[in-house]
């Protein structure tokens, strides 16, 4: 069974190819990304808020 859907596979696509011409930006601070996987952050992130087939975050421990 695949982890990832088309819908999160477009999203991550989008912003690859944002950030490599330069116009992906990041939250409410509206820097610019120049990471790669920091664009591919903001595309799952976009995936999931869109209802697209993406695995939970991992939750952070105490």
């Amino acid at each position: 069974m695949a982890k990832y859907g088309k819908k999160a596979q477009q999203k991550v696509k989008r912003a690859m190819h944002e950030r490599k011409r330069g116009t992906l930006k990041s939250g409410r601070s509206g820097k610019k990304v120049t990471s790669r996987k920091q664009a591919i952050a903001i595309g799952l992130s976009e995936a999931r808020r869109a209802g697209g087939k993406v695995p939970r975050k991992k939750s952070k421990k105490k």
